[in-house]
């Protein structure tokens, strides 16, 4: 049986004495949100906070406010059920919701967050594992070890980014609030990654998320999300595509699609987006298609499909075009 380490465990109730908890502590400390992510690891001994602050008390981090014209506003704290199930997200943002309800287990989403599901740990086959099979084997860069086990010769980790909601934010432009010792700043949830297996976030020690933005709803974009995994019911993707296309009546004016668990953040398509631009495009059209294909062609070329995580790296690779031409269909209407 897995059981957690030993540690201190303080309830703030907002998020300004959450953030002075963590400044008090250091690194020792760690913020939990429903703690589907931390807990399990913490168990495995590859996170071992010894100060866990607990943002369940702070009301200031959850709930939904503005609107689909001005720009919807989601706390951290707010969980995915809550979120799947709010009546002015299923109407202004129906592929957050969507995004939403296919992450994990009706349980886990009850407990989980969007604030957590941003923050995901990055996965891979060789460190979530019990730290008695990773000491069997070495340990990995990504926790104890000087190794990277999916590519040795490598000098950085690649464990995978695995976020359902991250490439749908990140296409449609979303921000995110955050505040720390030095104060608060707002950046587009883009900007919150890097490539990086480890160091996967821009976020500064001690720094809390505390808000999701989303963007004003006016009738000219479209967004979707598709994702792949072995088992619909409750795992991780394996590939997850956001896309958003912006129209003036039936010409793709702009157009972002990230892929999701394929590499340490949610990849840019670029080319293919370039290849949407300025074309006109309507569901059912059989001109429309063919752009469609072929621009979603060349999501192969950045999906960096790699031994991380489940399924053959080949096929993976190979399912980014479809995946990403059935996101773009669903744009379409």
């Amino acid at each position: 049986m897995l059981r957690l380490p030993r540690f201190t465990y303080h309830r703030p109730t907002s998020a300004a004495e959450a953030v002075k908890i963590a400044a008090d502590h250091g690194p020792a400390s760690q913020y939990v949100a429903g703690g589907t992510d931390l807990y399990p690891n913490m168990k495995r001994r590859v996170q071992t906070p010894t100060e866990v602050i607990a943002l369940s008390g702070c009301a200031d981090l959850v709930g939904v406010s503005g609107s689909a014209a001005e720009g919807i506003t989601v706390g951290a704290m707010t969980t995915l059920t809550s979120l799947e199930k709010d009546p002015a997200l299923q109407a202004a943002h129906p592929a957050l919701v969507h995004a939403a309800s296919v992450i994990s287990t009706p349980l886990l989403r009850n407990m989980g967050t969007i604030g957590g599901n941003l923050l995901l740990d990055t996965r891979c086959n060789y460190y979530d594992q019990s730290h008695e099979w990773r000491e069997s084997i070495s340990f990995c860069m990504k926790c104890s070890g000087d190794t990277c086990w999916v590519a040795p010769s490598s000098p950085r980790c690649w464990a995978v980014q695995s976020s359902d909601t991250v490439p749908l934010l990140c296409a449609v432009g979303a921000e995110v609030s955050l505040i720390g010792p030095e104060g608060e700043r707002r950046i587009p949830v883009a900007d919150l990654y890097q490539d990086d297996g480890i160091a996967f976030t821009t976020k500064k020690p001690g720094e809390l998320l505390t808000h999701l933005h989303l963007p004003a709803v006016d009738g000219t974009w479209r967004a979707s999300y598709r994702k792949l995994r072995r088992r619909d019911t409750f795992d991780f993707p394996v590939l997850g595509i956001g896309a958003w296309l912006r129209f003036d009546g039936d010409v793709c004016t702009a157009a972002e699609i990230r892929i999701g668990g394929a590499g340490s953040y949610a990849i840019p398509a670029t080319k293919t987006a370039e290849l949407l631009i300025g074309e006109k495009l309507v569901a059912g059209d059989a001109a429309a298609e063919e752009r469609i294909t072929a621009a979603a062609q060349e999501a192969f070329k950045p999906t960096r499909a790699m031994d991380n995580t489940d399924h053959f790296a080949s096929w993976r690779k190979k399912m980014a075009p479809v995946f990403v031409a059935r996101a773009l269909r669903d744009c379409l209407g």
